[in-house]
């Protein structure tokens, strides 16, 4: 039996027949966009929507970040124009491939060209053109800012169904995105409610009680007993050990985002030159480790538990180790934003702007707060049974998306 070209994968029951092919210029007409003079303030603060490419969330074509907002007198006297509601926002340049679908009339940037579709579902539109992405980004052209113009758009193929099969497929595929931002919602509540408790905890708005295992501000069982604060010098270790005999390759990166890993799975590829390791700290499991370098997810630099085998990491970080206190305790404790006070006064950030300059007897006279220890592990107990919902979440997430791509794939032709 011939196979038939212009057919999906994967169908609904009630359709038939190949899908017509066309161009994208056949389905609709295109519309660009405009920036008004940011000078005029005559131009902003009106109540109609004004987008740029980075107002666009790449998972979505329904997420849109609309902030600006321009007048009728912007409109009238600048570049911009108005795009009409169920037009398709299609990123031309500077993030070339977004896709999104506007609900409601408003202007884009000059980074955008945008299809109205003359008949078409708008909805469909968007789930195939995010299908067609790389396709897209083949006619990207241009050196300091690639893109593509409209001609380009309008010659791009497609393959369309029935007015009816769009609509069960936009139903359907929407559907989809609402449970996996339903999804995406859940994880980002839990991680805002971790980093509530976590605020009222360390500053001991809230305590745990000995005779249960949830968080009572008052009650009837018995208190714990009140809170230390102890110096970091006085329950933990410096460690210098070097690298004698280069004996250790394992080198390790101390990550704002994923904490501590092995170099070369990290960058796919040695940074350190593996002939000379000899000044680097050995550092081993449970070790703690302060990165000095600053950045948007770690203002004053990160500090990280080893769960890796015995390695070696650059003489700039700092490697300590814990006499006492339950070590889960304190790994929330540094992923808590209680140490940065500490680290801003004793730091002058240096000569470089992105890292830490401090003196190390300064550095560990870091201020932690020390629970008795039963108290230490039922916080670090609350905390990993949250990070465990977090990362069931996160794996949701993950789960959804993969089944999504799989199915944009086989439910276009």
């Amino acid at each position: 039996m011939e196979k038939q070209k212009n057919k999906p994968r994967l169908r609904f029951p009630e359709f038939g027949g190949e899908w017509e092919r066309k161009k994208l210029g056949e389905v609709g007409t295109f519309l660009g966009g405009g920036t008004p003079s940011t000078q005029n303030i005559e131009f902003w603060n009106g109540n109609i929507p004004w987008i740029s490419s980075s107002d666009l969330i790449d998972d979505s074509i329904y997420q849109i970040r609309m902030n600006r907002f321009i007048t009728e007198n912007a409109v009238s006297n600048s570049a911009t124009k108005i795009i009409p509601k169920h037009s398709i926002l299609i990123v031309s340049r500077v993030g070339v491939g977004k896709i999104a679908v506007s609900e409601v009339e408003l202007c884009t940037s000059q980074d955008f060209t945008n299809l109205i579709p003359t008949r078409d579902d708008h909805i469909f539109l968007a789930y195939l053109l995010k299908i067609k992405t790389n396709k897209l980004l083949e006619f990207n052209q241009g050196t300091s800012i690639k893109g593509f113009v409209k001609s380009d758009l309008e010659s791009l193929g497609v393959e369309i169904p029935s007015l009816p099969e769009q609509t069960k497929i936009a139903s359907f595929l929407t559907a989809v995105d609402e449970k996996l931002q339903s999804l995406k919602k859940k994880k980002d509540l839990l991680e805002e409610f971790k980093k509530g408790v976590m605020q009222k905890l360390f500053s001991q708005e809230i305590r745990f009680q000995d005779d249960t295992s949830t968080l009572l501000s008052a009650g009837n069982g018995k208190d714990f007993p009140d809170w230390e604060m102890k110096k970091l010098g006085e329950v933990a270790i410096k460690r210098i050990i070097k690298n004698k005999d280069n004996k250790i390759k394992n080198v390790f990166t101390n990550s704002a985002l994923f904490g501590i890993v092995n170099q070369r799975d990290f960058f796919d590829k040695d940074i350190a030159n593996q002939n000379n390791l000899l000044g680097y700290y050995v550092v081993e499991k449970d070790d703690f480790i302060y990165n000095p370098r600053i950045s948007k997810y770690a203002p004053v630099g990160p500090i990280s538990r080893n769960h890796l085998e015995t390695g070696i990491m650059s003489p700039l970080y700092s490697v300590f180790r814990f006499l006492e206190g339950d070590l889960k305790y304190l790994e929330f404790f540094f992923s808590s934003t209680f140490w940065y006070k500490h680290m801003e006064d004793i730091s002058n950030y240096g000569a470089r702007d992105d890292r830490m300059s401090f003196l190390t007897n300064d550095f560990y006279e870091m201020p932690i707060p020390y629970p008795s220890l039963p108290e230490q592990t039922k916080i670090a107990n609350f905390f990993s049974a949250l990070d465990e919902k977090i990362n069931h979440s996160q794996a949701q997430i993950e789960k959804t998306e993969i089944w999504k791509k799989g199915l944009l794939q086989r439910m276009f032709v």
